[in-house]
């Protein structure tokens, strides 16, 4: 059974009655939380104890579609408890994705203060294939002769890591298509990107990678698996992000972090890549350059969680660090950055670090996070360390006016606590949303979904708050 659990310990000063403004006409307008268990179906535990019903990691992925309903991927599943260190302490979770009302419509919205959302999960869809999968030396999956997809680090057959048969899956990105009918699915293990059928959770579509992305040694950890390859995705480090332009004709992924052969996770440039939906194959490959936060004398560089279309050829790019909320550590780099890739130069034939940086497209700052939040009420403690998600919503009045909105989630590793400062702190699945003036985005273009016959007619029934359909 679903239970829903307002977690109140992070955000007391964030629901002030007034919040400053740190960003001319970018605005933090509402947040929501929700913890319990999903709507799977599925009972008993996981290897590690955990139950198989989890409702945690939502802000791997969310994807907006239509009306006030929102889709949320968590990852590979609870791996955060120690119990099997040869599979990285991963789990026999089945991959899913989460409906979810984020009750826009039941808020209303006022300049220059923070309201409180009341989220409703409406659906768990769990993710399997018509086809046999490769279990490698993971457990059966229950589901009476269901081909489900697996959190475990082991499901996995020798080869290339992107072999369509290998049962691992480890979502990150998640988009609708443009039918409303089917979502496409980015992972890290492979990384894949794969099509679903929205309403059963059956894969449907296989979008092929080049082998550059894939490594020749897939291995059930982290440590064997970098050791034991020179080229292809980093270990955790796949295709972290998705957008679909609003059209619904291209979907554009970004790596986490640069490829092995581009100088790894010590290395600067990370990869775009756009597939022709018509077609179902990569157009373009093109660079991404990472801030330096560290020194000139010893570089560091974050990682990419998300990307999202402005229209079909801008893009707003989530670039942070590890730090704050989950890790016990002060937060620093939660950046939106937004980019133009018509006219960027196409990379994908070139390698290395240099190669890439030398043609990486340019970038310009959306918005500071961090400096956002701390501007309402958070520490660099109590922001969370893995905000993951974005998506742009519909739009709300603010005071009579239309705003567009900018949906953030973060991923909590489905840890409902956490420490501050060794000190146990709330830590739920997060939805923060900014209510964003059109002139401070210029050139938006909303992606047209089809809404169920029965959203419509529940739109038609509203009434004081006003949601338009864009």
């Amino acid at each position: 059974m679903f239970t829903q659990r307002l977690l109140a310990v992070l955000v007391p000063a964030a629901l002030a009655l007034s919040a400053p403004a740190a960003h001319a006409g970018i605005a933090l307008i509402g947040i929501g939380q929700i913890s319990g268990t999903d709507l799977s179906g599925l009972t008993g535990t996981l290897e590690n104890g955990a139950a198989a019903n989890t409702l945690g990691g939502l802000g791997s992925g969310i994807a907006w579609a239509g009306g006030n309903t929102f889709l949320l991927t968590p990852d590979r599943g609870p791996n955060a408890t120690a119990w099997n260190s040869a599979v990285d302490n991963t789990t026999s979770w089945i991959p899913r994705f989460q409906t979810m009302d984020l009750g826009l419509s039941t808020t209303t919205f006022s300049a220059g203060s923070v309201a409180s959302l009341s989220p409703v999960l409406n659906a768990t869809t769990l993710l399997s294939s018509s086809t046999a999968l490769n279990y490698g030396s993971a457990p059966a999956l229950p589901g009476s002769g269901v081909n489900y997809f697996t959190g475990r680090s082991d499901a996995f057959a020798t080869g290339l890591s992107t072999n369509p048969d290998n049962a691992r899956l480890d979502l990150e990105g998640i988009r609708v298509a443009a039918d409303g009918k089917s979502v496409y699915i980015s992972d890290e293990y492979g990384p894949y990107i794969y099509r679903f059928d929205r309403s059963t959770g059956e894969r449907t579509g296989v979008i092929t990678l080049p082998e550059k992305f894939a490594v020749a040694n897939p291995a059930a950890t982290e440590t064997a698996e970098i050791a034991a390859n020179t080229s292809g995705r980093v270990t955790n480090k796949g295709m972290e992000g998705l957008a679909i332009t609003p059209d619904g004709k291209t979907l554009v992924g970004v790596m986490q972090s640069p490829l092995a052969q581009d100088g790894g996770t010590a290395a600067s440039t990370v990869r775009i890549v756009t597939v022709d939906l018509a077609t179902g194959k990569v157009t373009h490959e093109y660079a991404y350059q990472l801030d330096n936060i560290g020194t000139v004398a010893k570089p560091k560089y974050g990682s990419i969680s998300e990307i999202v279309a402005i229209n079909d050829h801008e893009f707003i790019i989530d670039e942070r660090d590890g730090k704050g909320l989950g890790d016990d550590s002060k937060a620093v780099q939660k950046k939106l950055y937004r980019v133009d890739l018509s006219g960027a130069q196409d990379v994908g034939a070139l390698t290395g670090e240099a190669a890439l940086a030398a043609k990486a497209v340019g970038k310009t700052l959306f918005v500071d996070l961090v400096a956002l939040l701390k501007a309402n009420g958070y520490t660099d403690r109590t922001i969370p360390a893995k905000i993951e998600g974005l998506a742009f919503g519909p739009d709300v009045l603010v005071d009579g006016v239309w705003q567009h909105t900018l949906i953030v989630a973060n991923d909590n590793d489905f840890l409902d606590m956490a420490k501050v400062q060794g000190i146990d702190t709330a830590n739920p699945n997060l939805f923060f949303v900014f209510g964003i003036t059109g002139d401070v985005l210029p050139g938006f273009v909303a992606q047209q979904i089809p809404e169920p016959a029965s959203l419509a007619l529940a739109l038609l029934g509203l009434t004081g708050f006003m949601l338009r359909r864009r």
